[in-house]
């Protein structure tokens, strides 16, 4: 059947976190059903190494950094990371390359048929969710299951970004060789807990007994939560602090600034992350080109996790070939460099230039914690640009907080003078657990700050065009739906 008909198909299927309704109520994670699930497919996720990656904010560029180093370093790797922006092909990737459209239909529907069985014979309860579906497609993808190769090899290794928590997540079936805990905050609370503690407590079931965690100093409940977990599982914590560079005043992050770096951050509004650090006894030069000093943890990660996978001991697991990584992989400073430079991973601090108008910076910053780091973002840029923010989140994310943090930085009624060309433009996004436009309007009255709505999403992106000076910026943000719709229309212009 055609990709048309399996994304049709995909959707169909209904997104794991849509409102309950008495029809369909909220479905009940379980890893058992997954499991049956790989099983019926012939366990594919034993088939390659792999690394996970959890946490709040920043492990979707963590895992991208990550994936890029062991490119170019010279081995096949595989990427699974959600949600995807444009095209759901996104979330599966090798070496930075989408799955073709005709493998993507190909496993979809081998994955359909076998689900269907499972359902039928009673060994499932129920079909398998939108996000176990496309994870048994990344498996069986990683694993060689492709039209484009003569014969079925897996990939070197993978890079997985769970999707929701951990512990119950469809990707935790895998056996990684690393386990990275990126910054956890409040999100999600329906599902993972009603404090930092609690939502650190599902994340941290990614660790393996006597493993290998590679984390940063973070929240204090956060911190607590996963150094009990370490001690109880008797495994081995990698601080990575100490690839995050210190700052000095009148520098780019420790390093002097040369003048391709000023130009360069004219142009892109924000200053570059380039900086050196020591691996090993030796300089590692970084310049990513993923804007903003938020980055700088999540490359630390991606910085340690690659040291890590170097090591002389090497790694044989059980379940996977015992030809397979007997003496770790091989990266050099250098490759970590070049996989640092070469990352991809865009809609975060993403900016557009157009030949004529103002420019456009996406972010998609979705919860309170993201908005934090955007804000911080915006404090880097010139005062005197007048800028608008095209804004739209989904219902169970916590509108007020993300408004009282955002909001007042465009206020056009503020004594400011500054903020005086400044707009917000609400706009509606095609998504089941989207806010209503009423519910937007009233966080920004709340907080006495004058905005607009737009009846649909082009409409919204075309009013904040109009209203905002050549000169100036247009901020899109507040969900990963809204940058992705944006960044298509974008691409038009």
């Amino acid at each position: 059947m055609s990709y048309t008909a399996a994304v049709d198909h995909l959707y169909a299927l209904g997104q794991e976190l849509a409102p309950s309704t008495p029809s369909t109520p909220r479905r009940k994670f379980d890893l058992a059903h997954m499991r049956v699930l790989a099983a019926a497919l012939g366990d594919p996720q034993t088939a390659f190494p792999s690394v996970l990656i959890a946490g709040t904010n920043g492990k979707g560029s963590t895992a991208a950094t990550l994936s890029s180093i062991l490119t170019a370093a010279g081995y096949r790797t595989g990427l699974y990371t959600s949600p995807h922006l444009v095209r759901v092909n996104e979330r599966i990737q090798i070496d930075g390359q989408q799955i073709p459209d005709e493998d993507f239909a190909r496993l979809y529907f081998q994955v359909d048929e076998t689900a269907r069985h499972l359902v039928e014979s009673g060994d499932l309860p129920y079909p398998p969710s939108f996000f176990e579906v496309l994870t048994a497609v990344g498996f069986l993808y990683f694993a060689g299951e492709s039209e484009t190769q003569s014969e079925k090899t897996p990939v070197d290794i993978v890079i997985l970004e769970v999707g929701l928590g951990g512990r119950l997540d469809a990707t935790n079936i895998v056996e990684p060789l690393l386990s990275i805990l990126t910054d956890i905050a409040l999100d999600h609370q329906d599902y993972l807990g009603n404090t930092i503690a609690e939502i650190t407590r599902e994340k941290a079931g990614i660790l393996r007994p006597n493993g290998t965690l590679i984390t940063l100093p973070q929240h204090p409940e956060a911190n607590q939560a996963i150094g009990e977990a370490a001690a109880t599982l008797n495994l081995r914590a990698i601080n990575a602090a100490g690839y995050i560079p210190t700052n000095v005043p009148g520098h780019t992050a420790g390093v002097p600034q040369h003048p391709a770096d000023t130009a360069g951050q004219e142009a892109r509004s924000l200053p570059a992350n380039r900086y050196i650090v020591t691996l090993d006894g030796e300089t590692l030069e970084v310049n990513s080109p993923l804007p903003g000093h938020h980055q700088q943890r999540n490359i630390a990660l991606a910085i340690a996790a690659a040291a890590e996978l170097r090591n002389s001991k090497g790694y044989k697991l059980a379940k996977i070939t015992p030809e397979s990584n007997q003496i770790g992989y091989n990266i050099t400073n250098a490759q970590i460099e070049a996989g640092i430079r070469n990352t991809q991973w865009p809609g975060r601090l993403e900016l557009f230039t157009f030949p004529e108008g103002p420019q456009l910076l996406l972010d998609v910053a979705h919860n309170p914690a993201g908005a934090w780091t955007l804000r911080a973002a915006i404090a880097q840029l010139p005062d005197t640009r007048p800028r608008t923010l095209l804004f739209s989140c989904l219902r169970d994310k916590d509108l007020k907080e993300m408004g009282q943090i955002l909001f007042p930085l465009f206020d056009a009624s503020s004594t400011d003078p500054e903020r005086r060309r400044d707009h917000i433009v609400f706009a509606p996004i095609d998504n089941p657990r989207a806010a209503h436009i009423e519910d937007l309007l009233a966080a920004a009255h709340a907080l006495d700050i004058p905005a607009h709505a737009a009846p649909h999403l082009a409409a919204a992106f075309a009013q904040a065009r109009a209203v905002t000076p050549p000169e100036g910026l247009i901020i899109a943000t507040g969900s990963v739906y809204l940058v992705g719709e944006i960044r298509r229309l974008a691409g038009e212009l």
